[in-house]
């Protein structure tokens, strides 16, 4: 009996202590002191709800009903990982138009270039650069009409308080029109791409508040909303009753089609009011509640309700911030931690619904396009690397799933180069078909992404079952990555040689040679890949361990690394000095490699600080720059270099990273922030120095709990 109560006893102890350790923040308080408030119009500081895989962006009345004054800030969309279009490929164009041959190692190589000569290749690059593009799936906002029956327009929009509730998923907006109050609640259902929203005002039943439903033809534009309401005549959406509370609207779009349910709670009617718009207007009552499910399919099922969607929100969302990384700036007096604090609580919102889905994001995520919409593979390093930090892993899994996806496209692509294994594509839409493109098709960091990112899944769970489910990817990878660097006879050495453009994009694919970073990511990516060898009882491959041991080291002059092998001017001459200074990466982003110098690395680090163009740099440059300042124990550097006061660097209301008037939101840059603070808290693998990227002054008192050290 003694010996059950002294079990008992220790198990409530023990119960305790995890208590004690999940609530020694107070997370509620901390997220809900970084919530979003929106008073004013503001075009940049419009407010999303999503799932990751869907995400439903909103004005200041809660829906999206001042669409075109949000086109030029951070628009209005509703995007999911699944609406994709193709405009009709009518002039029958080929990828293979696009081709531009390069001489490699006395073979014939091609490269699917933007930059080709005749006017038909040129029609065929920009089609397959357009298509596949993603889609805005429809615009739901009020239809809000002043007295004398005008419509409202922004600027007659009063007292307004727009508020993004991060801890339950909720927007709420609150507003007066010509004296009258409007109360709008909307949420995303955290498993389906479908919002609900409750709209409650006098002026629903005096019939002066209605829903309205607009559904857009794409453009064909590099960055916007993705938005042609002139082309009325190249879709169709066609509404079908389901039952007295609920229509289908059934969406073609070329050879896309969708559909949209909608149902509503009250007594209302949905009428047709112009080609592809549809209004949702209550009979009787001060009230409209409403879902809208957007799918591929099978919307005449019943939707779900407002209150199940509202639940379904406090559920999910509670379960998110209770677990995983959690970082509290409170207890710091240097002026610059609230707002360290503001942008690390939002970046985590940001991620969670912008770029935790099932297919690697574009960098304006869920909310407009850029590169038409196209995903950027070596961006998913700094989209979802910082999950594991955070243990959230889980919302890496899926993403890592796309690689399989497009396994068959990738190794297509490496065996028409002539190379062994995968060579995974920049610039794709869902299918993995690289874009043409003078400078993505000959980049060559995203190559190692995949083992990282399978490594870090083996970290977090270190199982046979996670060796097996990558091995593939890992090692057909490696197998690439050990064929494309050229034997340098004369230097006994294996080069990354041309075509080659490096992180940094502005040096010359015809001339670039051992860019340091590559270099050190290269051959931590082979490493890494025998490692599993290892894990899996396998005998180590002879050509990955060749090429692994005979990489250069990176070249220097002058004390410091040069951007690229030979480039003396590096930090004398202005236009080298801009885009990514991804030379500091190679001590920041990649563990310790014995052929770079941590002193040669520091030196440099204070040259790109003293000496770089910040303007024409990057948001994720900031963290990564700070990487490598924690990495050599100058955290104060790391500070600066993470919250640098330049224009890339601004962090918007609503927690967008804004960059300029063509990205008004780069995902990127919230990515890498969060993997850096993790860094700056829980150091690397082998460091013993408590918060080694805070300065310790006694005005950085960092409260973290649940991060994992970084690599």
């Amino acid at each position: 009996m003694l010996r059950v109560t002294l079990l008992g006893g220790l198990i409530l102890f023990l119960a305790s202590c995890q208590q004690k350790k999940l609530t020694s923040i107070d997370r509620y308080a901390l997220v809900a002191r970084n919530n979003v408030v929106v008073e004013e119009f503001d075009s940049l500081a419009s407010l999303s709800v999503g799932n990751g895989n869907f995400c439903f962006t909103t004005d200041i009345t809660g829906l999206q009903t001042f669409y075109e004054d949000y086109e030029n800030g951070v628009p209005l969309g509703t995007q999911s990982n699944w609406g994709w279009h193709r405009f009709p490929n009518t002039d029958s164009y080929q990828l293979s138009e696009s081709y531009k041959y390069w001489e490699v190692n006395g073979r014939q190589v091609p490269y699917h270039d933007q930059n080709v000569d005749d006017s038909h290749m040129k029609s065929a690059v920009n089609y397959f650069r357009v298509n596949p593009h993603r889609l805005h799936l429809g615009i739901v906002g009020l239809l809000l009409k002043k007295a004398d029956g005008e419509l409202a327009a922004f600027t007659d929009i009063e007292n307004v308080k727009h508020y993004l509730d991060m801890w339950t998923g909720r927007i709420t907006s609150e507003f007066d029109l010509e004296g009258e109050p409007v109360r709008v609640e909307v949420y995303c259902h955290q498993d389906k791409d479908l919002i609900s929203a409750k709209i409650e005002s006098p002026l629903v039943e005096k019939g002066r508040l209605s829903v309205l439903y607009r559904f857009p033809y794409p453009d064909a534009k590099f960055a916007s909303a993705g938005c042609d309401f002139n082309a009325a005549d190249r879709h169709q959406s066609v509404m079908k009753k389901v039952s007295d509370k609920q229509v289908v609207v059934d969406r073609t779009l070329d050879s896309t089609h969708y559909e949209v349910g909608i149902a509503w709670e009250e007594d209302a009617v949905m009428v047709k009011t112009a080609e592809h718009q549809f209004e949702l207007r209550v009979e009787d009552g001060e009230s409209l509640t409403f879902s809208c499910e957007f799918s591929q399919g099978n919307t005449n099922a019943k939707l779900l309700d407002f209150e199940t969607t509202k639940r379904n929100n406090q559920e999910a969302w509670l379960n998110y911030w209770e677990n995983g990384g959690m970082v509290d700036f409170s207890e710091c007096t240097d002026s610059r931690a609230a707002e360290l604090e503001r942008r690390v609580v939002l970046s985590q919102y940001l991620t969670k619904i912008q770029s935790s889905g099932s297919m690697p994001p574009q960098e304006t995520g869920l909310t407009y396009n850029s590169w038409y919409g196209k995903l950027h593979l070596e961006m998913i390093w700094w989209h979802i690397a910082h999950f594991a930090q955070w243990e959230r892993s889980q919302f890496m899994e899926a993403q890592l799933d796309y690689y399989h996806h497009i396994y068959d496209k990738a190794l297509q692509l490496a065996k028409e180069q002539g190379y062994k294994g995968v060579r995974w594509p920049k610039m794709v839409g869902p299918e993995g078909v690289n874009s043409p493109s003078s400078v993505g098709s000959y980049l060559i960091w995203q190559q190692p992404h995949i083992i990282w990112l399978a490594e870090e899944m083996y970290r977090a769970n270190p199982t046979p079952e996670v060796l097996e489910k990558y091995q593939k990817l890992v090692f057909a990878t490696a197998d690439f990555m050990a064929d494309f660097p050229i034997w340098n006879e004369k230097k006994q050495q294996y080069d990354l040689a041309p075509p080659l453009i490096p992180a940094q994009e502005h040096w010359n694919k015809a001339t670039t040679y051992n860019s340091p970073f590559e270099l050190a990511y290269w051959y931590w990516g082979l490493t890494t890949a025998q490692r599993w060898k290892e894990r899996l009882n396998e005998t180590k491959d002879d050509k990955w361990e060749d090429v692994r041991l005979k990489l250069p080291q990176p070249d220097q002059a002058n004390g410091v690394y040069l951007g690229i092998q030979g480039e003396i001017d590096s930090y004398t001459n202005e236009d080298l000095m801009c885009d990514h200074p991804i030379v500091l990466a190679a001590y920041g982003m990649m563990p310790e490699w014995e052929k770079v110098n941590p002193e040669v690395m520091r030196r440099t680090m204070h040259v790109v600080a003293e000496r770089w163009n910040w303007p024409r740099t990057w948001g994720w440059d900031y963290p990564m720059t700070a990487m490598t300042a924690v990495r050599l124990m100058e955290p104060e550097m790391a500070l600066e270099f993470l919250l640098k006061d330049v224009q890339k660097n601004t962090y918007l209301k609503n927690g967008h990273n804004y960059q300029d008037e063509r990205l008004r939101l780069y995902l990127p840059g919230n990515g890498g922030l969060l993997y850096t603070v993790a860094m700056m808290c829980a150091g690397w693998d082998g460091c013993t120095v408590e918060n080694p990227g805070f300065p310790k002054d006694g005005t950085w008192n960092v409260k973290w709990e649940d991060l994992k050290p970084v690599m």
